[in-house]
């Protein structure tokens, strides 16, 4: 049994009957949440999905992250393509009392990874120009091919570790074990499976995000609630229709 496996009473559901099938690490992530009016992602997010609120809003969140050790079930991590730049500009949904996440744009480093992420988790995945570093704090730039999507910025957690509490907005907002995609009318969910998130509390310093923007969707002219995570090692499973 894999490891992450042996602890799964804080999971909303049960794993599912299917055997994971990849395994990733996402490394120093930046959740950059805003509220918003349920009304106003209401016509870009699939009829067939639920919009899950908090206190009667909706959220938009832009994340930033890499990833390593990226491999199939049963093989080892391909040298020069396990490890690249993501960043993710997504919502909250659910369906059949399960929440998850939908994603209006996932950007990569690595132009092998979008074109499985397109072909088999039916994912909406774009090839950008990306770096990360880490110089005590992260420094992240992408800038999406061909288009005007574009995040640059440097981020860092200003607090210590803590898990989040049951019914909070920080719960809400991170704790989700799976993704929504709509496919020609078809809803599909991918399961995944982690830990529960390390949060921190983060400070951003930002240049430029039109990352939301180049969904349609205009971010509040407020500050964006911030969380930080160091590392979670992650199960991904096969995605399977609704």
């Amino acid at each position: 049994m894999h490891p992450l496996l042996r602890e799964t009473a804080h999971r909303p559901w049960p794993l599912p009957d299917v055997p994971w099938i990849m395994q990733q690490t996402w490394h120093d992530l930046l959740f950059m949440h805003w509220p918003i009016s349920a009304s106003l992602i209401r016509p870009i997010v699939p009829s067939e999905l639920e919009l899950d609120t908090f206190d009667g809003e909706a959220w938009i969140a832009v994340v930033p992250f890499w990833m390593s050790g990226i491999r199939q079930r049963g093989f080892p991590a391909i040298p020069g393509l396990s490890r690249f730049p993501e960043l993710n500009v997504r919502t909250y949904v659910r369906v059949q009392d399960k929440p998850g996440v939908y994603f209006f744009s996932l950007d990569a480093a690595s132009s092998i990874a979008v074109w499985a992420a397109r072909r088999f988790f039916k994912l909406p995945y774009f090839r950008a120009r990306m770096q990360a570093e880490s110089r005590g704090e992260i420094v992240y730039s992408s800038n999406r091919v061909g288009d005007d999507a574009r995040f640059e910025g440097r981020f860092y957690p200003i607090a210590e570790v803590r898990r989040s509490g049951k019914n909070t907005l920080e719960h809400f907002l991170t704790e989700r074990y799976c993704l929504y995609t709509v496919a020609e009318g078809r809803v599909y969910r991918g399961d995944v499976h982690h830990q529960p998130w390390p949060l921190q509390v983060a400070a951003v310093e930002l240049k430029i995000n039109t990352m939301a923007a180049a969904a349609q969707i205009e971010l509040p002219d407020t500050p964006p609630l911030l969380h930080f995570a160091k590392r979670l090692d992650v199960l991904i499973f096969p995605l399977q229709r609704v």
